[in-house]
């Protein structure tokens, strides 16, 4: 097990490309001492944690098309556009089981990014401290307006990018010398706006969680600003980075199986064509 911290970037169906990547490191026994995952990221990490390569993958494009798990019905009946009362119980127990023994005895230190509602800022909930690490995947991964908060402790939360896309400086702050970003979007990718419909919808469905609102406002121009320094990092020799070489053309709710087959064997050539660099960057 390599001491390092893995950061895995959010953004729904677009994790594909990450669970590409982690399918690569999992084939190749690299695994690291700390994971921390964003929204999809902290779903496709447990897999990675529970050493499962393939399943990601398996859930992703073989059950996009399946109402159980993904569909406007699940808007009106679970009130959240991905069904995770499917994901984390039928499919997770009986369909395509979790290694849930794997994942809870092993020795990675594996968090989940969550934002609070109350505050607007993110809360990483780390699984051995963690009162209930897979609620607390649930609610990194809930997407404001399409999925219902998730409460933990009494505290209620939702997706981790609202406040904290990627937390690569938590990584630096606690002391990693190595850190291994895997992004979504292609060096170069700003988000510069939220459209005002989006913006507007916000404002009025949290209107009783101002802090969280203004934490929505905000994912733009913080977004934008951890770009830029993940850039500088990189060119450091800092942190190393994994991420497409061209736009990805994924939606949050894709449903054509070949575009999301086509982003997880990019993720894969990406890994594998960047291994030997990522293993001396480790060495050093």
């Amino acid at each position: 097990m390599e001491k390092g911290a893995l950061i895995l970037e959010g953004g729904s169906l677009r994790s594909l490309f990450t669970a590409g990547v982690l399918d690569v490191f999992m084939e190749n026994d690299l695994y690291f001492s700390d994971v921390t995952g964003v929204s999809a990221g902290a779903l496709t990490g447990v897999s990675y944690v529970s050493k499962q390569p393939g399943r990601t993958a398996q859930i992703n494009i073989g059950y996009v098309n399946d109402k159980r798990y993904l569909g406007v019905n699940n808007l009106l009946l679970h009130h959240e556009i991905f069904n995770f009362d499917f994901l984390f119980n039928e499919l997770s127990r009986e369909i395509l089981p979790f290694d849930f023994n794997t994942f809870f005895s092993s020795p990675v230190h594996f968090t989940a990014v969550a934002t609070s509602l109350d505050t607007g800022e993110p809360v990483y909930f780390e699984k051995s401290a963690c009162s209930d690490i897979l609620t607390a995947v649930r609610a990194s991964s809930s997407m404001p307006v399409v999925s219902k908060a998730v409460t933990i402790d009494g505290k209620r939360y939702l997706d981790g990018g609202c406040s904290m896309a990627i937390p690569y400086q938590k990584a630096i702050d606690d002391g990693f010398e190595k850190i291994v970003l895997v992004l979504t979007r292609q060096q170069g990718y700003r988000k510069l706006y939220t459209r005002r419909p989006v913006l507007r919808a916000y404002a009025k469905y949290f209107r009783h969680y101002p802090n969280f609102i203004r934490a929505l406002f905000a994912v733009p121009t913080r977004y934008d600003r951890q770009q830029r320094e993940i850039d500088e990092l990189e060119k450091a020799g800092r942190i190393f980075v994994i991420r497409p070489q061209q736009p990805v053309n994924v939606s949050h709710t894709e449903r054509d199986v070949e575009k999301l087959t086509a982003l997880y064997n990019d993720g894969r050539k990406e890994a594998e064509r960047q291994l030997e660099a990522l293993r001396a960057y480790l060495a050093k």
